[in-house]
């Protein structure tokens, strides 16, 4: 049903998209080199962080809205045409946006993707971490962003391809990202601080989803999970009754909550060991404007904050 409705939404603008690419090589050729430039980010935590990179010489959008699952996104009709009208499209990569092939579906219809067309891989440089699940083993773990320093490759990564796009002004993505990595470099080291005030052998972090991988290697952390990541099959009977039984082994453990998850899951292992749901934590969405975590570094913030005082205060 999900494929129907997305081949009937594109096939529905396919004729718009045709005629406005006749035109599009003259009005490229008439820009004004001071007007902004149109960038598509495939979540919101990418379009943060290219939106500080960027600051007012780029106007951005973020395909999947902020709070929503990634992973598995539907594209709007207006998604196909704001894509086809980008100067540049971010993306995180490392399979983030291979559910249900939706975002290879939107490059090929909005004929982005081809070589040196305006698409970065925001993960770029990355180490990445696979998944350990029996079947999906070769499979990369998206997540690399709960990891500052890679967040810091993201940020490098959204300069080079702002200035790629856009040389007259690399002189302003050069001193954004300068200013937003150093913040980014703060954040980490302070982090690292923190954590080491707290014993070894109580860094265990148990979460919905299985995203901490990245985050539990740069702060030391051992991680545990109801599922691995996100998918339709995500919360099965076996699965909380796996993490029932490893959480009545310990005897300090917490549970954490992600804002973009449905909370069942986790509240029905919290019914079942009676451990209580300490506080929510940010994956795969920055939060709401004017609400906790709207920006990366405040999410970041937010969870660094959140796990601190729910492993030492318990």
């Amino acid at each position: 049903m999900k494929t129907i409705k997305y081949v009937t939404g594109i096939m529905s603008i396919i004729l718009l998209l045709l005629i406005s690419a006749c035109g599009k090589d003259d009005e490229n050729a008439n820009k004004d080199p001071n007007e902004q430039i149109h960038v598509i980010a495939t979540y919101s935590i990418i379009y943060d962080i290219v939106k500080n990179v960027g600051g007012d010489r780029v106007e951005i959008h973020t395909l999947a809205p902020v709070g929503s699952n990634p992973h598995e996104y539907d594209p709007l009709p207006k998604d196909v045409q704001l894509t086809t009208d980008a100067d540049a499209v971010f993306y995180n990569g490392l399979n983030l946006e291979a559910g249900n092939s939706w975002f290879e579906k939107l490059l090929l219809t909005a004929n982005k993707g081809e070589k040196d067309s305006p698409v970065f891989q925001m993960s770029e440089g990355v180490q990445p971490k696979y998944l350990t699940t029996k079947g999906k083993e070769s499979e990369e773990d998206p997540h690399a962003w709960l990891d500052i320093r890679n967040g810091i490759k993201y940020a490098e990564n959204a300069r080079d391809g702002l200035i790629k796009v856009d040389p007259e002004h690399a002189d302003v993505y050069e001193k954004n990202a300068k200013a937003y990595i150093e913040k980014l470099e703060t954040l980490h080291q302070e982090s690292v601080t923190r954590y080491n005030e707290i014993p070894k052998e109580q860094r265990l972090l148990i979460t919905s989803e299985g995203a901490f991988k990245y985050f539990s290697e740069a702060y030391d952390f051992d991680a545990a999970y109801i599922w691995e990541i996100n998918a339709e099959n995500q919360g099965s009977p076996d699965q909380v009754k796996s993490v029932v039984d490893f959480i009545n082994t310990k005897k300090d453990a917490v549970l954490f909550v992600e804002t973009s998850i449905d909370p069942r899951s986790m509240e029905t292992v919290s019914a079942e060991t009676g451990v209580p749901i300490y506080g929510k934590v940010f994956t795969d969405s920055i939060g709401k404007p004017g609400e906790d975590g709207d920006t990366y570094i405040k999410m970041m913030e937010w969870n660094i904050d959140t796990i601190f005082k729910g492993l030492t205060e318990k």
